[in-house]
C-alpha cells in the first residue's frame, strides 16, 4: 500500500506571531517554525500501519517555501520513506482553493491508495483541505477521526461529536483526517536523522503539476482588509450600592447575554 501524508511547516505556537499588515500574511521569518504537531500525528498513523505491513510506502507531502526543507527532513527522520516538496514563488500566500488544487495534482501524480492529513493546521485553522482534496480527486473521505483502522480494502474509524461517537468506513482510495485524539508521533532518533539525509526528496513546481496560479484563469479568495487586533479594553466594574443586581441584569441585557 502507498500512503501519502500531508505535513506542514507552521510558526511555533510557543512564540509570538506577527501579521504583515500590507500583505495580510504571517511573517514566517519572525520566529521559530516547526512541523505542525497534528501532521506529525497523521504521519504516526501511517507509520504504525507500515510497521505491521511489509511493503507499505509512506510518502510525506508538503507545499511551502524552499526554507521548509528542514521540516520536510524531520518528517523523513521520523520515518517517512520519501518526501515531495512543492515549491513555487507563485504559491506565496496561496488560499485554500489553490492549495487544495496543487496538493490534489501532486497526489494524483503519485497515485497513492490513501491520503492522511490532520483535521486542521495550527496556523490557518481552515479545516477544509481534506474535504477539498477528496472533491478534487473524486475519492471517499472520512474526516475528524479519533481512531483509525487501515485495511487492504478500506479504512474505518470513529468520529466524535457532541451527541456521541459515529463509526465511519470508506473504500480505498480515500482521504482521511485525524484529530489530536490520535497518539503523538515517535521521536526521531540519531539513526533516523542520519538516514533522512539520504532519503529521496522530490521538489516540484506548478509547471511540473500543470497547475496555474493565475487568478485571471481561476479567481481566488480576495482579501479586502487586514488590521491588528484591538487592545483588550478594561471590563465593566459594578460597585454594590444596593442596586448591584439591577445593574448586572441591565449589563447582561445590553450585551444580549440573556
Amino acid at each position: 500500500m502507498k500512503i501519502f501524508v500531508l505535513v506542514k511547516e507552521v510558526p511555533d505556537t510557543y512564540g509570538d506571531r506577527t501579521l504583515n499588515l500590507e500583505t495580510g500574511l504571517a511573517e514566517r521569518g519572525a520566529g521559530d517554525v516547526v512541523l505542525d504537531e497534528i501532521t506529525e500525528r497523521a504521519l504516526e498513523v501511517a507509520l504504525a500501519y507500515a510497521d505491521k505491513n511489509d511493503g507499505t510506502e509512506v510518502v510525506a507531502l508538503t507545499m511551502g517555501p524552499e526554507s521548509a526543507t528542514a521540516s520536510v527532513r524531520r518528517a523523513l527522520a521520523i520515518g517517512a520513506g520519501s518526501a515531495i516538496h512543492i515549491v513555487d514563488e507563485q504559491l506565496s500566500g496561496a488560499d485554500l482553493g489553490l492549495t487544495a488544487e496543487v496538493l490534489a495534482a501532486a497526489i494524483r501524480r503519485g497515485a497513492p491508495d490513501l491520503v492522511i492529513t490532520g483535521n486542521l493546521s495550527t496556523d490557518g485553522s481552515g479545516g477544509v483541505i481534506p474535504a477539498m482534496l477528496a472533491e478534487h480527486l473524486g475519492w471517499a473521505q472520512a474526516t475528524a477521526l479519533t481512531a483509525v483502522e487501515i485495511a487492504a480494502e478500506g479504512v474505518s474509524g470513529s468520529r466524535g461529536s457532541d451527541a456521541g461517537g459515529q463509526q465511519v468506513t470508506a473504500p480505498l482510495p480515500a482521504v482521511i483526517s485525524i484529530t489530536e485524539a490520535l497518539p503523538d508521533a515517535r521521536f526521531p532518533n540519531f539513526k533516523g536523522i542520519m538516514a533522512a539525509k539520504k532519503k529521496p526528496l522530490e521538489v516540484l513546481s506548478l509547471a511540473d503539476l500543470d497547475v496555474s496560479a493565475d487568478p485571471a484563469l481561476a479567481p481566488r479568495t480576495i482579501m479586502t482588509a487586514v488590521s491588528e487586533k484591538p487592545p483588550r479594553a478594561a471590563g465593566v466594574k459594578i460597585t454594590d450600592e444596593g442596586d448591584a443586581a439591577e445593574k448586572l441584569v441591565e449589563f447582561l441585557v445590553q450585551n444580549r447575554l440573556v
